[in-house]
């Protein structure tokens, strides 16, 4: 009984000095750690609220279509295109698409090559690379839409079987 008190006084007594003596260092990086913490979820919060602005924008530029306000719907759709969002930069480059917003085909080209640049998600890629063939076969540039695809089929896809029929036809 006796030596078991002993040895949680020497433990204790060790962990005193161990503390004196690395005081500095154990504060430090308790510090560190502190600062990192509230880094990260400062971060977070303003990605959180970065999210939340371009989601309203892009209702806000559904609400104009509605309404028949092409070119505020345009302006707020290009907005979210160049913010570089990863979910919503893809929504509005289809809702251009869809809608027929712009038609300059380099501005179009520009705003794929922006989205593409945003996309981490192969599958994900692989479609919009796919989008961006047939609005180049759509708009008379057949060998080059052509070509995409085939360098899509090429990188077997799991939708290899899709681009491969609409090669054929």
């Amino acid at each position: 009984m006796e030596n078991n008190l002993e040895n949680k006084i020497e433990l204790k007594d060790k962990i005193i000095f161990f503390y004196k003596k690395h005081k500095v260092k154990i504060l430090l990086i308790i510090l560190i750690l502190l600062i990192s913490l509230i880094t990260t979820v400062i971060f977070k919060i303003n990605f959180e609220k970065k999210n939340k602005l371009i989601s309203e924008k892009y209702i806000t530029a559904g609400l104009y279509i509605a309404s028949n306000e092409i070119e505020k719907s345009k302006q707020i759709f290009e907005e979210i295109i160049l913010s570089k969002n990863k979910f919503y930069s893809v929504l509005a480059l289809n809702s251009i698409l869809e809608k027929n917003l712009i038609t300059d085909k380099k501005k179009i080209l520009n705003y794929f090559g922006i989205v593409e640049k945003v996309i981490e998600n192969k599958d994900q890629l692989e479609l919009i690379k796919f989008k961006k063939a047939l609005y180049l076969i759509k708009n008379s540039e057949t060998d080059k839409g052509n070509k995409l695809i085939k360098s899509l089929i090429e990188k077997d896809s799991k939708y290899k079987k899709l681009f491969e029929e609409l090669l054929v036809k």
